[in-house]
């Protein structure tokens, strides 16, 4: 049998990774600059984690975890988002305890669902979320925050949706009035709203289904149901998106697709990637602490996947080349092979920072100038037993039209650490 990787879980290759580094790296410098800190997840998590949080009506928990069991009977699942998982490890290490905490993760998450283009079976995510702040202040940061991001990502073809979904009770009295809409126009409805309508009818407003457009553009709105307070925090956060000059759009068919959601919502969508159009996407949480075993605790936060992130820089934002040698180290003849590997490891030590690849597998010196081209390096160092003999290297330029030269063993630093900052 050939092996190959299972459906849905695809392997990132060195070209596209050089993306996935460059983009990460990015993105974490930025929500550091704005107070984040770094926590790390386990992938496993209790299967009662997600059913308490992410809600057992959803299609998450109904049809896409991978759940088993080990070997004690325990019920476990791959995570299948972080936010559950980033709350269950701030009650647990006592994060929420009089504090409030501005986190960040990053990591591979498992949904088990149909595989197409910017949705997989495992699949990457960015989360970054603020716990134990209750005003509509960090709500307007982390939109700003995504912002910034995408112009300093030079990403654009992106577009901000926001709503509110109220506080519980305001929220109960919309659920009711959708069930009794939905109730009345039942003959239109496709089988995945039929199942919703008693259980969870917000969802209804979330479908897919072109049939099911018209049906949903007629349904009550969550706007004409909030509650005051509510209704306050959302003015007010639509007043620091406007000073801040970050533009947006009401859609007050924005619900999310996770029961733990309470006033603000909002999504980056884009038309870049086809049917998949939602790109970092979040909301309020403020109930979910509690939910979970912890005090009441406010909480907020966004979710950004990776291979969709990777998709929309590709189409909008360019290409990343994977970083190239500086300097490659070229050795013909055994006494050379073995001076080539000291010499690298002290430049290395002496110019910090500096990428030194050495020739591995041996070769003509033809053919090791043909690999030292291929890598990218800016300069290759030759070595020979001429070399060796005279403590000289053939410093050789390859991205300029100048003739190679010989530098004593003594003075190689200076000049390469010269060679190299001119380069920059």
């Amino acid at each position: 049998m050939k092996s190959q990787a299972i459906r849905g879980m695809n392997d990132v290759l060195p070209e596209e990774a050089a993306t996935w580094r460059f983009l990460l790296d990015a993105v974490r410098d930025l929500v550091e600059a704005y107070g984040y800190r770094e926590i790390q997840l386990p992938i496993v998590e209790y299967t009662e984690l997600f059913r308490r949080s992410i809600g057992d009506t959803t299609d998450i928990v109904e049809k896409e975890m991978y759940t088993f069991l080990d070997r004690n009977g325990e019920s476990l699942t791959l995570r299948p988002e972080a936010t559950a998982s980033m709350v269950r490890a701030g009650i647990t290490n006592g994060l929420l305890h009089n504090q409030r905490q501005k986190l960040w993760t990053s990591g591979p998450m498992f949904r088990y669902e149909k595989p197409q283009q910017g949705r997989y079976r495992q699949f990457h995510q960015i989360d970054v979320e603020a716990l134990g702040f209750a005003g509509p202040d960090v709500d307007a940061e982390l939109i700003i925050l995504s912002a910034r991001m995408w112009r300093r990502l030079g990403i654009d073809r992106l577009s901000l949706e926001i709503n509110s979904l109220g506080d519980p009770d305001s929220r109960a009295r919309y659920r009711s009035e959708l069930v009794k809409y939905f109730s009345a126009v039942k003959k239109e409805l496709d089988e995945d709203s039929m199942r919703r309508l008693e259980k969870n009818p917000l969802r209804i407003l979330d479908s897919k289904n072109p049939a099911m457009q018209d049906v949903v553009a007629g349904a009550p709105v969550m706007l004409d149901f909030l509650d005051e307070a509510s209704a306050l925090h959302f003015s007010q956060l639509k007043g620091l998106l406007d000073a801040a000059e970050v533009a947006y759009t009401v859609n007050p068919r924005l619900v999310r697709g996770l029961d733990y959601y309470n006033r603000t919502v909002f999504e980056w969508v884009t038309d870049a990637l086809g049917s998949q159009g939602a790109v970092c996407s979040g909301g309020r949480y403020d109930g979910l602490v509690e939910k979970l075993g912890g005090k009441p605790t406010p909480a907020i936060g966004w979710a950004m996947g990776v291979e969709r992130l990777v998709a929309l820089h590709a189409v909008c934002g360019g290409d990343v080349k994977p970083p190239a040698p500086d300097v490659y180290v070229v050795t013909v003849g055994q006494a050379a092979e073995q001076a080539g590997f000291e010499l690298s490891e002290q430049l290395r030590d002496a110019i910090p920072g500096a990428r030194f690849e050495q020739n591995l597998g041996g070769g003509s010196f033809k053919s090791q100038l043909k690999r030292a081209d291929k890598s990218g390096a800016g300069y290759a160092l030759i070595l020979g037993e001429e070399e060796v003999s005279n403590a000289t290297v053939g410093l050789k330029p390859l991205r300029k039209k100048e003739d190679q030269t010989p530098v004593a063993r003594a003075d190689l630093v200076k000049v390469l650490a010269e060679r190299l900052s001119d380069s920059a």
